[in-house]
């Protein structure tokens, strides 16, 4: 079988949460060996959080299971002498760190880029935050939902009469978890080159509003701001969120060959020859009369029926699922999308993770171990103290202790 693309890779990560273990978990299904290092007796955040007390008071929370398999738990103290001296091992035998500290941390406890290149000139170094390493919001404290925030995006997510609102799930982590995998893989392959590590410097803000698309560049090109619309897309018409006969259904007939397929299959040819709807942008100027007049005849059949006669000519059509319903979709199980494993408490309890969409060579990725528990492999990388010294009196000593007591 062949090598994972990052086989060979080690990554330690010093991160928690989610932007930075996101990250690792992409390095990681991708071949990478990710060492965990954890705060002693506490470790991640995340091994506290999820939908199930008993798993979190078991420092196995959800939300870390979901992010950490494959990985290796190490503990140390980076403020005692020996937990720095393990950490500067692991490090100069390293080809990447990860942190998602706040800026500046990483500096106070003597580990600042300058130092990091002392002890490793190959090491990548990518330093995950809200903000980014300088300027006047660097220090600031940044979870998921203060970046969705300041970024605009909740601005424009609802309907006018919601916004703003919070998008379901924490976008702002994974793009930045996602950006900064691509940042480290690019600067992978760079030193491959150059023999010369870099560092990274990501900004949680930034990304996220990168991945905005239109709303952004619409204003910067075209000085038009972006506004709320619902269930309906502003770059094309008709595309957006339309009435089944037994729920809703999404359709993106963004191109003119799409939208004629579209009125054919719906048995509303006339549609296409109306002064109305007969260009793209006259539809998008009168969206509401045309969804009007779409949503007239798909009331008529399931939103299943609809998908599957408009997917065959060609235009994309969709129902909107549960999360549940999702997850039983037999797409997801033919790409091999899910991996079972053991759980890392040794119960007969199974623990399903998922990948990230890519197959390699037609092999889907995924973990071959369960998510560490805390410190589980410190034996591994860290050296066991050594015993006290002892002198050539010391056993006379003790002996003659021993007689005389």
């Amino acid at each position: 079988m062949q090598e994972l693309p990052l086989a060979g890779i080690r990554v330690v990560d010093l991160t928690n949460v989610l932007a930075g273990p996101y990250c690792s978990y992409q390095l990681m299904l991708l071949g990478a060996e990710v060492i965990k290092v954890e705060v002693p007796g506490r470790g991640d955040l995340a091994r506290r959080l999820g939908a199930e007390t008993e798993l979190n008071e078991a420092g196995i929370g959800a939300s870390f299971l979901a992010q950490n398999a494959g990985k290796k738990s190490v503990e140390l103290d980076l403020k005692d002498d020996a937990g720095r001296a393990a950490f500067e091992e692991l490090v100069a035998g390293a080809d990447v760190l990860l942190e998602n500290f706040r800026a500046g941390v990483m500096a106070r406890l003597g580990y600042g880029w300058d130092r990091l290149r002392e002890l490793n000139p190959r090491l990548v170094y990518c330093a995950i935050s809200g903000f980014g390493q300088s300027g006047p919001m660097s220090t600031a404290p940044a979870y998921d939902q203060i970046v969705q925030g300041l970024s605009g995006m909740m601005s424009i997510t609802g309907t006018p009469e919601t916004v703003p609102l919070r998008v379901g799930f924490p976008v702002c982590d994974t793009i930045g978890g996602l950006s900064a995998a691509m940042a480290v893989s690019a600067a992978l392959a760079g030193r491959s080159r150059t023999g010369r590590g870099c560092f990274l410097d990501l900004s949680m803000l930034e990304a996220s509003i990168s991945a905005m698309g239109w709303a952004v560049s619409n204003l910067l090109i075209s000085g038009i701001d972006p506004e709320p619309m619902g269930r309906q897309n502003a770059t094309a018409a008709p595309s957006g969120t339309f009435d089944a006969a037994d729920g809703p259904l999404n359709i993106a007939a963004n191109r003119q060959e799409q939208f004629l397929k579209l009125c054919r299959v719906i048995g509303r040819p006339d549609l296409a020859q109306d002064s109305r709807f007969a260009t793209r942008e006259a539809r998008k100027r009168n969206r509401e009369e045309l969804n009007a007049e779409l949503n007239a005849v798909l009331r008529t059949r399931t939103a299943q029926e609809w998908e599957q006669d408009l997917s065959e000519v060609g235009v994309p059509a969709g129902r909107i699922l549960t999360l549940r319903q999702t997850l039983t979709l037999e797409q997801l199980a033919h790409r091999g999308f899910f991996t079972e494993l053991p759980f890392p408490d040794g119960s007969a309890r199974r623990l399903t993770v998922v990948s990230n969409g890519v197959v390699v060579d037609g092999r889907p990725l995924g973990p071959s171990a369960p998510p560490p528990l805390l410190g589980e492999h410190t034996a591994d990388f860290v050296p066991a103290p050594a015993a006290p010294a002892i002198s050539d009196a010391a056993p006379a000593a003790a002996a003659g202790k021993a007689a005389t007591s």
